[in-house]
């Protein structure tokens, strides 16, 4: 009931209004492709929601590939969204390259490159190394210690919960889990904040002791998250050792309330430096991403605390396995409302769920949650079987006490309290006859199979959290391309430029049509098409015609009417009356005999 509520609420909101996180690129100054008439004195890129800056952000390359010196990167006027950087003087005409990278305020690394032109483009454009986007040993170093992380949480909150909530007879072989956890959560902390700079920089893990790095690491908010994570363990192996030692009940209000603040601190050391962290309604998201991980740690670190409870020697309550199966459930229910939540926030519209790597993600995490419920199932019904022994043992006991209530006290006999705690006792001892009988035998062993599928499925439900937490979400996603689409870019004429690959069939017969509408919106457009060869070189073709329809609205085609300027084929007179999304037709003629057409989707904005 619970998996299809969530269903139906996902699809139900999954098109509401838009919303970001994890940074996506909006626009550049100047825009990716254009052609300028005279130099650029600075590179401007705007963003989804805030980035920080390292020390290599931008790398700008020349039309030979050399690299060309840049001034200090910053941020715009105080916007946290948008970054500059100087360029010199006297840069010359060609193509210029220019490679970014930064890190957005979920704390995750993007980077890209785009070109510009000065004068007209270059003949043969450079092949250029623009530097680094992600060094494979680092990554798979770094979510490595994010999956033992987040595992580490689990067990540590999780078996200490179990511990105060399920009050099990025995707890000596939960110290080796909830130490386990602990150790865990502090070396994968401490690997976290040194891999962090080498992990933003996208460079081997050799960088991950230099000094500077670590320095610009522990200023950063994801090195500050990082380090609170270190001293809320100090606190919380403080706490452990306190418990551990204490002879007096009277503290257990404090304890637990000090357990409780610690907990909380943990999980909003996650919260504060993920996807929850930006975007819109933070309040909101950082709260449903401490609840998510909460109700996380308390199911899979009580299913782990129950496999190793039920693989002691010692038999383990019913009353106990009775307490973790209502615990469960209300940590069912919070995963699926605050994971609603935090799907409708990054998703953005049906294609979503199906068109993008976020979507796709969330579908086979879907499936996995899907398989936990039907062993969670499993493992209810033979607790509820469990539980039945002692239920009986219980009613037995309750019936015996009240024939002995009407047995009249004689002399020297027993009183009827004295009476009533015999009785007490014979129903203990039965209850405790019939939890050790064959029966609950077979349903122990039953729900120890169960709780281990569970906790084989939980572990990947875990390894895909957090490749989804890395993920570009779907709703940012759609309004970098938007706005990217149709937002104009002060100081320079917007364009829209489209690369469209052809082939007539004969040897030597295929390159690319690279078409420039500017501004690329509603009303005049000039349009620039230019003809690249197979050696990705300038082309000389016989014809080339060009012509737009708009399908929707019954429009077109529409003939460009280009005409040969030389080098390019272009035309200043093409008036695209209707925004929309067009469908552009080339042909493009390579002989008297040969000649191809091929269709691309354009979008002209308003």
């Amino acid at each position: 009931m619970l998996l299809g509520t969530t269903l139906v609420l996902l699809l139900l909101i999954g098109g509401a209004g838009t919303a970001s996180a994890h940074a996506a690129l909006r626009s550049t100054d100047p825009r990716d492709g254009s052609v300028l008439d005279s130099a650029p004195r600075q590179v401007t890129l705007t963003f989804t929601e805030s980035v920080g800056l390292l020390d290599d952000s931008f790398r700008a390359f020349d039309p030979d590939g050399r690299r060309v010196s840049t001034g200090e990167a910053e941020h715009v006027d105080g916007r946290s969204d948008a970054v500059r950087v100087s360029l010199p003087k006297g840069l010359g005409e060609g193509t210029f390259t220019v490679a970014w990278r930064v890190v957005s305020a979920d704390s995750h690394p993007i980077s890209g490159a785009f070109t510009f032109s000065i004068g007209e483009p270059s003949a043969t454009p450079a092949a250029i190394d623009t530097g680094p986007t992600e060094n494979p040993a680092t990554s798979a170093l770094y979510d490595i210690v994010r999956y033992l992380a987040y595992a580490a949480l689990a067990l540590l909150v999780g078996t200490v919960v179990f511990v105060l909530l399920c009050r099990p007879s025995s707890t000596d072989p939960l110290r080796r889990l909830v130490l386990t956890g602990w150790w865990v959560l502090l070396v994968s902390t401490v690997a976290l904040l040194v891999l962090r700079g080498p992990y933003e920089a996208g460079t081997g893990p050799s960088g991950a002791f230099d000094p500077a790095t670590l320095e610009r690491t522990v200023t950063s908010r994801p090195g500050v998250a990082l380090l609170a994570r270190i001293a809320l363990l100090a606190a919380a192996a403080v706490l452990l050792t306190v418990v551990g030692r204490r002879k007096q009940r009277g503290t257990e209000p404090v304890l637990l309330g000090a357990g409780c603040a610690l907990a909380l601190g943990l999980t909003l050391t996650w919260a504060a430096a993920e996807h929850a962290s930006a975007g819109i309604q933070v309040p909101v998201a950082m709260a449903s991403s401490v609840l998510h991980l909460l109700a996380m740690a308390v199911w899979l670190g009580g299913l782990a605390a129950l496999l190793t409870l039920l693989q002691a020697a010692e038999p383990l309550s019913a009353s106990t396995v009775g307490r973790f199966s209502r615990l469960a459930f209300i940590s069912v229910a919070v995963l699926t409302v605050t994971g609603v939540y935090q799907s409708w926030r990054g998703l953005g519209s049906w294609d979503a769920l199906t068109g993008t790597s976020y979507g796709r993600i969330l579908i086979a995490k879907l499936c996995a949650v899907t398989l936990l419920l039907v062993a969670a199932g499993v493992s209810r019904r033979w607790t509820g079987r469990l539980l039945m022994p002692e239920a009986e043992a219980g009613v037995e006991a309750e019936a015996e006490a009240k024939v002995v209530e009407r047995v009249p006290e004689t002399v020297g006999g027993p009183s009827t309290a004295a009476s009533e705690g015999e009785g007490e006792g014979e129903g203990e001892v039965r209850g405790e006859s019939s939890l050790s009988s064959s029966s609950a035998d077979l349903y122990r062993r039953r729900l120890r199979r169960s709780v281990l599928a569970e906790v084989a499925v939980g572990i990947a439900v875990l390894v895909i959290t957090t490749i989804l937490t890395t993920t570009l979400p779907g709703r940012a996603a759609a309004e970098a391309a938007e706005a990217a689409t149709d937002a104009p870019v002060p100081g320079v004429i917007t364009a829209s430029t489209t690369t469209i690959p052809f082939d007539v069939g004969t040897p030597g017969g295929h390159g690319k049509v690279q078409v420039t509408l500017e501004p690329g919106r509603v009303g005049v457009n000039t349009v620039q098409a230019v003809v690249f060869g197979p050696d990705d070189g300038f082309a000389i073709v016989p014809e080339l015609r060009l012509s737009f329809s708009l399908p929707s609205k019954k429009i077109g085609p529409l003939n460009a009417e280009l005409t040969d300027q030389g080098g390019y084929w272009g035309t200043n007179s093409l008036n695209l009356p209707i925004a929309g999304t067009w469908t552009m037709k080339v042909t493009v003629r390579t002989s008297d005999v040969d000649q191809v057409s091929v269709s691309r989707k354009v979008k002209i904005g308003r």
